[in-house]
């Protein structure tokens, strides 16, 4: 997994913390389904509160595979009929949220929670809510409103119209319902006190937390754990309430009581600059600058180390030899996607030779932004690539499987649908992303530096050809699937892309002309 790529952080919650064997099956299930896109950080177990907390990154579209394989074992292993604990739970996967992390926005990662709850609804028959930013509905926006009465009472409301499922069907099974969703980084974070008094605790979060008149973007319960009182909290942004304000905050608070603090700990991860904040409140580093870190100060000098050297990617022979190499992959689609790319590192190109002359003051700020999205589709483009190649690679190995019996005959003909899903999908993104690529190609081609137009031309058709090389492996594969409905609804949007791309070319070869 090159770190060039966008990358989106998942941190999936599901209701088991007690069986061990469960735990690791699930995991194992990430895993194999995000291949080696999708990187498994941290997993946290509790037993008290009956709930394994997972960290893991990865290529957007890996993590979306790797999450419906994760959702699906978990269902298979866990039945809430029988579960226990001390933290509310809706379903065996209680929460999905997609955060961006690097080349990825907020807005695209509530596209992949969409289209993630879409098919668990579809395909796995299971309840799906979006909450924070994907939410459908305002009330749904915060996770305790669509959890509010648990597995439980959902069992017996689903039916109304204030607890309909966005996806999947209106009935409840023992692996309950899923709550999907997108959010930006959240810090989860446990406090001990040294009383085994769990009203305590509950009072102690009562006033940190926001709902009822504490501190902003904290959540917080008291639970008793290990027959230790625990303030558990989630920070939902550490920028604007630091860590340090809330420990200090619960520890007055527990003053009150007679009560202090004994010891802290984190469920899953934390990014390091809530750490450096927290240490320059305690050590009153008022004047501490990020590069007077030494691993900061590091990483910036191999950064810039990289950024001069000659670049390496994979538009290089050695790519060029596997694309002239007698095998089936990588083909058409992946030399679309690295067209699209290079169309998209042109647009790059051009915002930067724009951005370093002052006769173009006036359109910096529409340079800067061009430049952000090129660099964005760049990163999706390339790894597009990549995807491409792997998703022919699993429609052949679906291929392969046995068929000796019915269930056989069943199980790869499933398989065989969703690699033909996987392998139309990906260069439909291609699509996609290189339709924008000409839009932004007749941005630069109109308002950028004028001694690069024609790159912006070569931008533009660059992208071009790897839309139509990607339009002809969607209509390809979209002839294979057997769901019509979306097969359809897909080949329908990619119409009205050549239609939009279709426009972008015009408007480049008039300023063409009048630029030549």
């Amino acid at each position: 997994m090159s770190l060039a790529h966008p990358l989106v952080e998942c941190v999936p919650n599901f209701s088991e913390g007690r069986r061990p064997h469960v735990v690791e099956a699930i995991v194992a299930a990430l895993e194999a389904g995000g291949g080696e896109g999708v990187r498994v950080l941290h997993v946290s177990s509790d037993r008290d509160h009956n709930r394994s907390v997972v960290t893991l990154v990865g290529a957007p579209e890996a993590v979306v595979g790797a999450m419906f394989a994760g959702i699906a074992k978990a269902a298979e292993l866990i039945n809430l009929d029988e579960h226990q604990g001390g933290h509310p739970r809706l379903g065996a996967t209680d929460v999905v949220p997609f955060v961006p992390l690097r080349g990825v926005t907020l807005d695209e990662c509530v596209a992949l929670a969409r289209r993630l709850g879409e098919r668990v609804g579809r395909e796995l028959g299971l309840p799906v809510y979006l909450y924070e930013a994907a939410a459908t509905r305002p009330e749904r926006q915060n996770l305790e409103n669509i959890r509010r009465g648990q597995y439980e009472k959902l069992k017996d409301e689903i039916t109304q119209p204030k607890r309909e499922p966005d996806f999947g069907p209106r009935r409840v099974g023992p692996a309950g319902a899923v709550i999907i969703g997108a959010r930006a980084f959240l810090v989860a974070y446990n406090i001990f006190l040294n009383t085994a008094d769990a009203g305590v605790a509950e009072q102690i979060a009562q006033a940190v937390r926001h709902s009822s008149g504490g501190l902003r973007f904290v959540k917080a319960m008291g639970l008793l754990v290990a027959g230790q009182a625990q303030v558990s909290m989630n920070l939902t942004d550490f920028t604007q309430t630091p860590v340090a304000r809330v420990v200090e905050f619960v520890r007055r608070e527990a003053a009150r009581y007679g009560a202090a603090i004994t010891r802290s700990e984190l469920v899953g991860m934390i990014p390091q600059a809530a750490l450096v904040e927290a240490a320059q409140w305690y050590l009153q580093l008022d004047q501490l600058e990020s590069d007077q870190i030494l691993e900061n100060r590091l990483q910036a000098d191999e950064a810039d180390e990289a950024e001069a050297a000659p670049a390496r990617t994979g538009l290089t022979p050695d790519f060029l030899d596997h694309l002239a190499a007698g095998t089936a992959a990588p083909g058409g689609g992946a030399a679309a996607a690295y067209a699209a790319a290079m169309g998209a590192a042109l647009v790059s190109m051009v915002a930067r030779l724009t951005l370093v002359k002052k006769k173009y003051a006036a359109v910096e700020a529409q340079m800067q932004s061009v430049l952000d999205r090129a660099e964005r589709l760049r990163a999706g483009l390339t790894q597009a690539a990549d995807d491409d190649a792997a998703a022919f690679e699993a429609v052949m190995a679906a291929r392969q499987l046995p068929k000796a019996t019915p269930a056989e005959q069943t199980a790869r003909a499933e398989a065989i649908e969703q690699g033909y899903l996987h392998a139309t999908e990906v260069p439909l993104r291609v699509a996609r992303d290189a339709v924008a690529t000409m839009s932004l190609a007749a941005i630069v081609a109109e308002s950028g530096n004028v001694n690069a137009i024609s790159d912006a031309g070569s931008a533009g058709f660059l992208a071009q050809a790897g839309l139509r090389g990607a339009a002809l492996n969607v209509r390809a594969n979209a002839e294979e699937l057997n769901d019509r409905a979306i097969a359809d609804t897909w080949l329908k949007e990619l119409a009205g892309l050549e239609a939009r791309a279709n426009d972008a070319l015009a408007a480049i070869d008039r300023l063409l002309r009048e630029g030549s």
